[in-house]
């Protein structure tokens, strides 16, 4: 439908938009293979079902419409426009460029769909992106703004994303408005109405039929794929790209063997046997692996992970957003010499991430959960941590006593390995050890909290009691134990992670084989500890250490399911309302949210949920190595945060499921009574006991007439 002349002119524009176009988004290929490529999980493999399943999160905008249901709702506008319109613009081309015959065939009702489409989409991608511009210029939505002190890359303190984001507003309306436009103007060409466009028929009506309109519609269509080929070429520099960074993310995730996704609670190992390896850690854009490259890309800078990130709600400078978001500018900055081979100007802690901001993470996973596009800014984080203290030996002065102390007496505190069962004595039950119960069916790891704290030595005695009570054969190594490492390895100390775990797999292996019943039936591992948990579970089978491992409300809600444990009914929780706080290295992590509520119902407690639960929950602010460190500087601590919240339901009591919750809610200010869901179970017995059969309800509180054997259902998974 163009003139000749028009034709010639476009496809010379267009081989000089496609070709600057082409050379950026090589550049941006370049940059991201700067990569490392050393990975312990999968990332390449099953291509085609890794490719599937990207899609179909593309599509669905499940991870998008996790938070912020209106937000998510505008966003869908323009994205499924956007989808839509490569369809839209293909035939748009075509009909400029081909015979007029070949693009006005009437296929029926699929054609009329076409237009119905496109024509309801064009005005609903206006109206999503005029949100979204008023959204940030506008009304300054405060979820998009950093605390002040937060690292910013310099071109993004100039105004480079409101820019960003303003050129790519401006696009988006402009092409679709022209694309609207031309449309009407198209209509009122062909001189009636077309039911199928209503909005474009309302646009014909507005300029008047007559054949002389299809002057509108040429100014239209070129408004329309004009502005596409001037925005190609700057496509590959702006925030824009995510729509294809976002899916190629996705179908690089971390999978296991079975091609299941890695937990979060996972980390990837570094092989300390590999003598070429000269770099522990990231200490500069080069040093991060080929998926931490490509967030920044994949990144939509919509802030979603500050606002959910412990340390940025609590005042703390730390934004895991602002991290993504300045490697981004820092590359483009620097875009030609690094795609080319060139090291990096600067380390990561001049423009990412301050030091301070890297030292107040809690590796809670909260960012990573949250993020739309899966990016993986804890990862980030403690890789920075890892060059920070095996290469540069830089790290808060209170880590020294948690890492000399694993290193003396394995355990963070410091304290005797002789004292591993000290929580033992006056004790009023009888603990076997390996030793003493060499046919023992359920190894209980008591960790190091369990050992040594005075407020998890609580928890620990109750466990036993429970396990007693249920006929549990158990046994515990004492002082074969040693920490699991998972300080040392979330702040950054991996050698020190690699030492402790390795001599505690050879201890673990060595005992679970040589006292094994059955090898077809594997003995069960429990803990009380979501951090030991998940070093047992997701961090041992790195180093050839595979456990069917379990927590402890795991296993205390297999006990009930099984009658070896009685459900309590009302009166096992004495009338007083429970919230339970999920431990982040237990849910989100690694998943669990239903087994320590189902035991809390089993006791027979008015349980009542903090807003913030589940894979929402809100950080104690112990993970990270932070129980050993002090808290960076900010507005409030995070576990009064959280504390707050708990108060706020009006419970009695907060249970926890994790030694590290329990002290730092507890010792938050104003603090509810927090016990451990064991202990509550624990108590509910004695309580009912107490009462005598008429208190009981009809429940047995004491030991069923079960099978001695553990069960077998369930795993740590």
């Amino acid at each position: 439908m163009l003139t000749t002349p028009e034709k010639l002119i476009f496809i010379a524009l267009a081989a000089v938009s496609l070709w600057f176009a082409y050379v950026g988004f090589r550049r941006v290929g370049l940059i991201v293979a700067r990569g490392t490529r050393r990975f312990h999980y999968g990332r390449w493999d099953r291509l085609g079902n890794r490719i599937g399943s990207a899609m179909v999160r593309t599509l669905s905008q499940s991870t998008v419409f996790k938070d912020r249901p209106v937000v998510s709702f505008f966003h869908a506008f323009v994205f499924y426009g956007f989808v839509f319109y490569l369809l839209v613009n293909g035939f748009d081309a075509a009909r400029g460029l081909l015979p007029v015959a070949w693009t006005t065939v009437d296929i029926g009702l699929p054609g009329h769909l076409f237009r119905l489409v496109a024509d309801v989409l064009s005005v609903l991608i206006l109206v999503g992106v005029a949100f979204f511009l008023v959204r940030r210029f506008g009304a300054r939505d405060p979820r998009l703004d950093q605390h002040e002190g937060t690292t910013l890359h310099e071109h993004v303190r100039a105004g480079g994303m409101r820019r960003d984001s303003a050129i790519v507003g401006a696009f988006i309306l402009g092409h679709v408005g022209f694309r609207l436009l031309g449309e009407g103007f198209w209509v009122a060409h062909e001189g009636q109405p077309d039911p199928w466009q209503p909005f474009a028929t309302t646009i014909a009506g507005l300029v008047g039929y007559g054949s002389d309109r299809i002057v509108g519609w040429h100014v239209g269509w070129w408004g329309a794929l004009g502005l596409i080929l001037a925005f190609l070429p700057y496509f590959p520099r702006s925030k824009h790209i995510h729509l294809f960074a976002a899916p190629v993310k996705f179908a690089l995730e971390r999978r296991d063997e079975d091609g299941a996704p890695v937990p979060l609670g996972a980390l990837e190992p570094i092989d300390f046997e590999d003598e070429t390896l000269e770099q522990y850690g990231a200490a500069s854009l080069e040093h991060l692996s080929v998926p931490q490259l490509l967030d920044a890309y994949a990144c939509i800078q919509c802030n979603r992970c500050t606002n959910v990130c412990p340390a940025n709600v609590t005042g703390k400078v730390l934004s895991p957003a602002a991290l993504e978001i300045n490697k981004r500018y820092e590359v483009m900055a620097h875009a030609d010499a690094f795609a080319a081979g060139e090291s990096s100007p600067r380390p990561l802690v001049e423009f990412a991430i301050s030091p301070e901001a890297v030292w107040a993470c809690t590796t809670c996973g909260a960012c990573m959960e949250i993020c739309p596009v899966g990016c993986e800014q804890m990862i980030d984080i403690i890789d920075i941590r890892r060059d920070l203290v095996m290469m540069q030996g830089e790290f808060p002065s209170e880590l020294q006593n948690a890492f000399r102390g694993m290193e003396r007496t394995g355990n963070p505190w410091g304290l005797s390995a002789d004292a591993r069962l000290d929580w033992t004595k006056g004790f009023d039950t009888v603990v076997p050890t390996v030793d003493d119960a060499p046919d023992f069916e359920v190894l209980f790891w008591v960790g190091c909290a369990g050992s040594y704290d005075p407020a998890a030595q609580a928890t620990t005695r109750s466990m036993a009691r429970l396990l007693e009570r249920a006929g549990v054969n158990y046994a515990v190594l004492g002082q074969g134990e040693k920490c699991t490492g998972d300080p040392a390895r979330r702040a950054g100390n991996e050698y020190l992670y690699y030492q402790l775990a390795s001599e505690n797999v050879l201890v673990l292996n060595e005992t679970l084989a040589a006292h094994a019943v059955e090898q077809s039936t594997p003995k069960k591992v429990v803990t009380t500890c979501p951090h030991c948990f998940n070093a047992l579970f997701n961090d041992y089978p790195q180093l050839g250490g595979h456990y069917d491992v379990v927590h402890h409300t795991q296993f205390l809600d297999m006990l009930v399911a099984e009658g070896r444990l009685a459900p309590l009914g009302a009166g096992g929780a004495g009338g007083e309302a429970v919230t339970f706080h999920d431990p982040c290295y237990l849910g989100r992590h690694n998943g669990e949210y239903d087994a320590p509520r189902r035991v809390l119902d089993a006791l027979g407690s008015e349980r009542r949920e903090m807003p913030r639960s589940r894979e929402s929950s809100f950080c104690c602010g112990a993970g990270g190595a932070q129980f050993w460190k002090e808290e960076e500087r900010g507005e409030r601590k995070v576990a009064d945060e959280r504390v707050g919240e708990a108060r706020a339901t009006g419970a009695a009591v907060v249970a926890a499921g994790c030694p590290f919750c329990k002290v730092m809610l507890g010792s938050a200010d104003g603090a509810p009574v927090v016990k451990d869901v064991a202990q509550l179970l624990e108590e509910g017995y004695a309580r009912i006991e107490a009462l005598g059969p008429a208190g009981t309800g009809g429940a047995s509180a004491g030991p069923s007439a079960g099978p001695s054997a553990p069960p077998t259902s369930g795993s740590g998974d």
